[in-house]
């Protein structure tokens, strides 16, 4: 075996469809009970090996040599095999450092607070020790530092999260509000599925600087793959890996007027970006057993945009989707931020005399040019790209294609 990911339960990882990208070599995923890890190491029967949650600080005692960086935080995820004696790295201060320069976020000479005591924040403290922090604040829950006097450090400048919170399934927590932080200038997130949490879109909404732990994750196994080989691997290539692990992940998601081709537009996109399709409509009527025009007619429209909202919640946690919503989903702001955490959300225009109303309640209760006025803001407001379905499907679907490459 050349190299591989050591790791508990490892489950789904990206470690190698990243490390096959960066250097073409053979990379298995290794999931080892607690009692076996000693015993892998000691058969040296590989080049080398990262090293994931639990056995980060396992590995360290096991290792000839380990480098003063990872033997400061006490955390080893790199292990090379030289010649028979295993080196011990840490390269998640490298992802993180990589992380906050691609971000733009500055830490030199400010004041950094780090949320998390864990493993990862003693990696984020040498990043941003690295990287000119004047000083940093550890915040836990039960240290002199912690959530409940976090208004203490209302000065700091850059905030890290560490912790789990946000993190899928649990999409829309967030582990602090950032009113208690008003002079920030950056706020980066180590968690990447969502892409963005509830923590970074309140980030963004204030227009911080910020960033998910995607770069971070790509960037750790950029640095693992030099030690490897021996072999520097270019920004440019961990950019080409990095766009092209986020084009897999994100979701596509489809707003605009009833009528006006999501469904069958998504479905054409979905097929050119070899991505899972998922018609929200068609979600809503199955989980209420009857067709939309139905539950408008029992329930009424409240009933059925509560229904709404929890699908879109569901479908919004999804990765790697294209995703269809009905012509309403705008009118609930709660509605944004689900669809937005994974999403590029494309705004599919047409003609409104082309656009149909058979078995659509809210076109056929409305006059469409007053619909259009009422909703066109809230489209805007969700979107950030825009498309006429004006041709073909598959024209169209072409169109958003390369409208994305160029967003991107």
């Amino acid at each position: 075996m050349e190299y591989g990911l050591l790791g508990e339960k490892l489950g789904h990882s990206f470690s190698p469809q990243i490390h096959r990208a960066l250097t073409g070599c053979d990379y298995r995923l290794l999931p080892t009970p607690p009692g076996e890890v000693e015993d892998l190491l000691g058969r040296r029967a590989f080049k080398g090996l990262n090293v994931t949650i639990p056995y980060k600080r396992t590995v360290l005692p096991l290792c000839d040599e380990v480098d003063p960086r990872a033997a400061a935080i006490g955390a080893v995820n790199t292990v090379v095999n030289r010649a028979g004696r295993l080196i011990g790295y840490n390269t998640d201060i490298d992802g993180l450092k990589y992380l906050a320069q691609r971000a733009g976020v500055d830490l030199a000479g400010k004041k950094a607070v780090i949320l998390g005591s864990g493993g990862t924040s003693r990696t984020a403290r040498a990043a941003a020790e690295e990287l000119g922090a004047a000083e940093i604040v550890v915040i836990s829950r039960k240290g002199e530092d912690n959530y409940e006097n976090l208004s203490r450090h209302a000065d700091a400048q850059v905030l890290i999260n560490t912790t789990p919170v946000g993190m899928y399934p649990s999409c829309g927590l967030s582990p602090v509000s950032l009113d208690a932080l008003p002079r920030l200038t950056g706020v980066l997130d180590v968690v990447y599925n969502p892409l963005r949490t509830a923590l970074l879109q309140e980030a963004e909404g204030r227009g911080l600087p910020c960033s998910c732990g995607l770069p971070m994750l790509v960037a750790q196994a950029r640095r693992s793959a030099e030690l490897f080989t021996g072999a520097e691997i270019p920004d440019c290539r961990l950019e080409e890996v990095l766009a092209g692990l986020t084009a897999q992940v994100r979701n596509i998601v489809l707003i605009g007027m009833p009528g006006c081709g999501k469904s069958a537009v998504g479905r054409a996109l979905a097929r050119r970006l070899g991505k899972e399709f998922l018609d929200l409509d068609q979600l809503i009527a199955e989980r209420a057993g009857k067709p939309i025009p139905e539950i408008f007619a029992r329930e009424g429209e409240e009933a059925f945009r509560a229904l709404e909202s929890e699908i879109v919640r569901e479908a919004g946690a999804r990765t790697g989707c294209v995703l269809s919503t009905g012509g309403g989903v705008v009118t609930r702001r709660e509605n944004y931020a689900p669809l937005h955490q994974n999403g590029v959300i494309v705004h599919l225009t047409r003609d409104l005399s082309l656009l149909p109303t058979n078995g659509r309640p809210v076109s056929q209760s409305r006059d469409l040019g007053e619909l259009w006025a009422e909703r066109e803001p809230l489209y805007a407001a969700f979107a950030d790209l825009t498309a006429d379905n004006a041709g073909t499907v598959e024209e169209t679907a072409e169109r958003i294609e390369q409208e994305l490459l160029e967003w991107t």
